[in-house]
C-alpha cells in the first residue's frame, strides 16, 4: 500500500489513520498487506505520482515481498497507472477501484448490479489503452492501424454504449421508485446516512426489531436502501430507510451512478447521520460525510446527527458534554443496550407527532364517507357520541384538517398548525 498525500494538507498529517483504513478496504476485497510506503510530496509527478527514487524503493519492496499488487491510498490518473505498471512489473490499482471491487463482490440487487457496473464502466473507460498492453500495437499512420488499437477502439465504442443503456436502465429504476413513494402511506420520512460501518444497519435492527437485516463489522455491508416501517409507539409509524455508506475519497463515479438509490435520501423529511463515537477519526468521518451531501445536492435536507456505539466508550458522558458542545440537539445511542435506542426514538416521536398534530372533528353519525376518510388518511384514537354528533379524535395533517374545515366540518384543537385553536362553527 502506498500514500502519497501533498505536504501541508490535512491528509499529510493522518497518513498512519488513512493507510490503515485502506488496509481495511484491502482486506474487504480479499488481499492481504504484505507492506506500506508513504511519501509526502511537494508535487506530484504527471508520470508516476510520486518520486523516481519513490518507484524505485518500492520497485524493490515489491520484489522482496513478491507483492502481486500495489495499491495507491490517492487517485492515479490513466497515465499514471500505465508508467507504474511498467515500471514496477505488477499490476497497480488506487483507492477507487479497490472501493468499486468491493462494490462489484457485494451487489445483491437487480439495481445495485446496474450501479456497480456503470460505475466500473465509467472508471474503465478513460483507461482502456493500459488494459490493452498485451496486444501487440502497430505504431503507423493511415492504413497502418494494428488489431490492438482497432479492438481498443471497438470497445471504448461499445463501453459508451452500454454506458448510455445502463443510465436508461437506472433513469426507469428512478421512476418506478417515484411509483412507489406516490403510493405510499404519508407518514414522517427519515433517512439514515452516515460513514460505512457506523452502524445504520444496527440501528435501522434495533428500531424495526427485524433481526433479518444484514448487520457485519465489516466496510459497505449494505449497498442497497432498504426501507422499514418503524413503530414509535402511540400509533405513531416513521418510515425509515437505509442507505449505503459514504467513506473518505469515494469515487465521484459512484456517487454519480448511485444517485437513483440516493434518491430516498433526498425525498426524507429528515436525515438521520449516524456517526461511530468509538472511531478516533469520527469528526473526519461527520465532515467526509457533510462533503458527499453537498456534493449530492443534499446538505439543506434537515438533519439530525445521532453519536452511536457509546458502549464502545470509555467514558460515555465525556464525549456527550463534548459532542454537545459542538453539536447541540445530537442525539446519544447505543444498539448493545435494551434501551439504547429509546432517546432516538422519543425524537422521532415528537417530530412524527408534529407532522400530525392531534385535532376532534364532529360530524354527522350518519356520514359514513368521512368517518372513512378519517380511518383511512389519519390515525384515529377515538371517537364517541357527543350529543346529536359524532366527535372523532385524530392525528391528520395539518392540510388535511384545514381542507375538512373548508368543506363545512368542525375541527377543533388544530395547535401547531400554525393557524392556533379553531374554536367550533355555527351548524
Amino acid at each position: 500500500m502506498v500514500a502519497a498525500p501533498r505536504k501541508g494538507t490535512p491528509d499529510a498529517q493522518k497518513i498512519d489513520e488513512h493507510l490503515a483504513e485502506l488496509a481495511r478496504l484491502v482486506d474487504t476485497a480479499g488481499a492481504e498487506v504484505v507492506g506500506r510506503l508513504h511519501q509526502q510530496l511537494a508535487s506530484s509527478n504527471a508520470h508516476t505520482l510520486i518520486g523516481e527514487g519513490k518507484v524505485e524503493e518500492l520497485r524493490q519492496l515489491v520484489v522482496a515481498t513478491d507483492a502481486t499488487l500495489v495499491v495507491f491510498d490517492e487517485e492515479l490518473s490513466p497515465a499514471q497507472g500505465q508508467s507504474l505498471e511498467e515500471l514496477l512489473g505488477t499490476r497497480v490499482m488506487d483507492r477507487a477501484e479497490v472501493i468499486l471491487d468491493i462494490f462489484a463482490t457485494r451487489a445483491r440487487t437487480h439495481e445495485a448490479k446496474l450501479q456497480v457496473e456503470l460505475a466500473q464502466l465509467q472508471y474503465l473507460l478513460p483507461r482502456l489503452t493500459r488494459m490493452w498492453t498485451h496486444l501487440s500495437r502497430i505504431r503507423g499512420g493511415i492504413g497502418l492501424r494494428g488489431p490492438g488499437e482497432t479492438q481498443l477502439e471497438t470497445d471504448r465504442r461499445m463501453i459508451r454504449n452500454k454506458i448510455a443503456l445502463l443510465r436508461d436502465k437506472l433513469a426507469d429504476v428512478e421512476r418506478h421508485r417515484e411509483t412507489i413513494r406516490a403510493g405510499r402511506t404519508p407518514m414522517l420520512t427519515a433517512a439514515l446516512v452516515g460513514y460505512t460501518n457506523a452502524g445504520k444497519s444496527s440501528v435501522l435492527r434495533g428500531l424495526s426489531g427485524e433481526h433479518a437485516i444484514l448487520v457485519e463489522d465489516r466496510l459497505f455491508a449494505t449497498l442497497d436502501t432498504l426501507t422499514r416501517e418503524v413503530d414509535l409507539g402511540d400509533l405513531l409509524r416513521v418510515r425509515m430507510s437505509d442507505t449505503v455508506g459514504f467513506i473518505r475519497k469515494l469515487p465521484h463515479h459512484l456517487v454519480a451512478s448511485f444517485r437513483a438509490t440516493l434518491e430516498e435520501v433526498g425525498q426524507s423529511d429528515i436525515l438521520l447521520h449516524i456517526c461511530d463515537a468509538s472511531h478516533p477519526e469520527w469528526q473526519d468521518h461527520l465532515d467526509t460525510v457533510q462533503d458527499v451531501l453537498v456534493d449530492l445536492g443534499l446538505a439543506e435536507r434537515p438533519q439530525m446527527i445521532v453519536f452511536n456505539k457509546l458502549d464502545a466508550l470509555d467514558d460515555p458522558t465525556e464525549f456527550a458534554l463534548m459532542a454537545r458542545d459542538r453539536y447541540p440537539g445530537a442525539i446519544f445511542t447505543s444498539t448493545m443496550h435494551t434501551d439504547g435506542l429509546q432517546p432516538l426514538k422519543a425524537e422521532l416521536r415528537g417530530r412524527a407527532e408534529a407532522m400530525r398534530p392531534t385535532v376532534r372533528i364532529l360530524l354527522d353519525p350518519s356520514d359514513g364517507k368521512r368517518l372513512g376518510f378519517l380511518h383511512r388518511e389519519g390515525d384515529v384514537l377515538q371517537q364517541e357520541m357527543a350529543g346529536e354528533r359524532l366527535a372523532v379524535v385524530v392525528r391528520l395533517e395539518p392540510w388535511r384538517a384545514e381542507q375538512l374545515r373548508r368543506d363545512g366540518l368542525d375541527v377543533q384543537g388544530t395547535a401547531g398548525t400554525g393557524n392556533g385553536d379553531s374554536s367550533p362553527q355555527e351548524d
